[in-house]
């Protein structure tokens, strides 16, 4: 009986026959996607509230990391939650994504939209995110970007809303552990 009592507490203090390898990792859960449509918004007054330069969470308005969620998507995307945003099977009319995917990289949900608007998510950029035309002018981003539907938007991650990183830098060492495979080209 002893020997069966020893290998008995053996197995619990071990954590028993059904403890994992250590080179064992439980599986992964994917990441929740969600088909939306993608838009653009600038931090001024005429596309904003009364103060372009605060979220509707209370954070400041960063364009290299803040986007806006519809007002149903509330529950989907809480403020602080961090997206990765796939373009690349949205509708092409009216819709400028691949030319400013580089500069929309990873995003931080700290902004809501009006409620007029649905299943939609809204990029930041700056005011001076613009783009030369082949005919001399230019055009800020988020007119470039237009209106894509379509687009694939996947929750990797949530960070504080007090606590926001302020570069794609820091929010790609919160998702990766490092700052390879930004999502920034």
């Amino acid at each position: 009986m002893t020997i069966l009592g020893a290998l008995m507490g053996f197995f619990l203090l071990s954590g028993g026959m059904a403890a994992m390898p250590t080179y064992a990792q439980a599986p992964q859960m994917p990441a929740p996607s969600y088909t939306v449509t993608l838009t653009a918004y600038n931090a001024v007054p005429e596309q904003t509230d009364g103060n372009p330069l605060e979220t509707a969470s209370g954070s400041y308005s960063n364009p290299e990391v803040v986007a806006a969620r519809s007002q149903d998507l509330a529950e989907e995307f809480p403020f602080g939650t961090i997206i990765e945003i796939d373009g690349t099977d949205a509708s092409k009319k009216n819709c400028g994504y691949d030319v400013v995917a580089p500069i929309i990289g990873y995003r931080v949900i700290a902004d809501t939209m009006n409620v007029r608007y649905t299943n939609r998510v809204d990029v930041l950029f700056s005011t001076e995110s613009n783009y030369a035309l082949k005919n001399g002018g230019t055009k800020n981003a988020g007119v470039i970007l237009g209106i894509c539907s379509g687009v694939t938007v996947r929750v990797v991650g949530h960070v504080a809303i007090n606590h926001i990183p302020k570069t794609q830098i820091e929010l790609a060492k919160i998702i990766k552990g490092s700052d390879s495979g930004l999502a920034v080209k």
